[in-house]
């Protein structure tokens, strides 16, 4: 695994992953979008993704915003999307759910497609997700080569920019693409929509050494399919960061009326993905 010792690069998010790889594992990240099964609910279970039943969640929350037109969220993330946006939930509801995860002591990021930054306004986005303790975004379908404004106003306000890489990418994308980012690069382990899967992706090593022959000095996140303990740690053996969604979603009812067992659920699922990066480099 790779020595991280460049601030300027790994910004917020990076040095908490710094701070997991001192530790002999990699990072765990939980993907939940905010409104789903309400906005109460998704804070309370985003809350649970920090504690599991020991205390001991995920270092990083990945905040989804619902968007109705996502290019790459699987079925159960549409769904949930779909339900949160009937349900009235709007962009400054993801500034709500950064400061309650920021207040559970994990490190919150916000996944969100470009137009709802857009719609926002660029610096104003930035600006108030600093002001809420976020530590940056992850902009899935946003090319790193045409946003000048976003770099302005993350620079401007302090917020590392993850960006996208995937099995497709030439080498030289792979590098524009790691050069822009701060904090770390999340590495699509298979091509085509999110979701969980019963086994994880061969291509998962091979694009993360790819990366790391680029620039070995920017973590490298892996999600798209890890649904278990075992698949975190049979990612978590080569990456930097085990991105867990769809299967976490899945312990949410649709309707809400039994969350205490719903986020029961969700904290035996976190303890076993924590287990498993755990044990993912022994």
């Amino acid at each position: 695994m790779s020595t991280f010792n460049d601030p300027s690069r790994l910004g917020i998010s990076g040095s908490r992953v710094a701070d997991c790889t001192g530790q002999g594992r990699p990072a765990l990240v939980g993907y939940l979008p905010v409104g789903y099964p309400t906005v109460d609910g998704s804070l309370a279970a985003m809350r649970a993704l920090t504690e599991g039943t020991t205390g001991r969640g995920v270092d990083i929350v990945e905040i989804g915003i619902p968007y109705s037109d996502p290019l790459m969220d699987g079925l159960v993330i549409q769904h949930a999307a779909l339900r949160a946006r009937e349900r009235g939930v709007r962009t400054r509801d993801a500034f709500r759910a950064v400061e309650a995860v920021a207040a559970a002591g994990a490190t919150p990021m916000v996944m969100t497609y470009w137009n709802l930054i857009e719609a926002y306004g660029p610096d104003r986005f930035a600006r108030d997700l600093a002001a809420a303790g976020g530590a940056g975004t992850i902009t899935p379908d946003l090319p790193p080569d045409d946003c000048p404004e976003w770099f302005e106003a993350t620079d401007r306000h302090g917020l590392d920019r993850v960006f996208l890489i995937a099995p497709s990418s030439s080498q030289e994308r792979i590098g524009l693409t790691m050069r822009s980012c701060r904090g770390w690069v999340y590495a699509t382990s298979v091509m085509g929509v999110t979701g969980a899967r019963a086994s994880t992706s061969d291509a998962a090593p091979v694009i993360v050494e790819r990366a790391r022959g680029v620039d070995p000095s920017l973590p490298v996140g892996v999600g798209l399919g890890v649904s278990n303990g075992a698949q975190a740690a049979e990612i978590g053996a080569f990456a930097d960061l085990v991105i867990v969604g769809s299967a976490l979603l899945k312990c949410l009812g649709s309707d809400g009326r039994d969350l205490d067992g719903d986020l029961r659920r969700l904290r035996l699922l976190v303890d076993d993905l924590a287990s498993g990066v755990d044990c993912a480099r022994t």
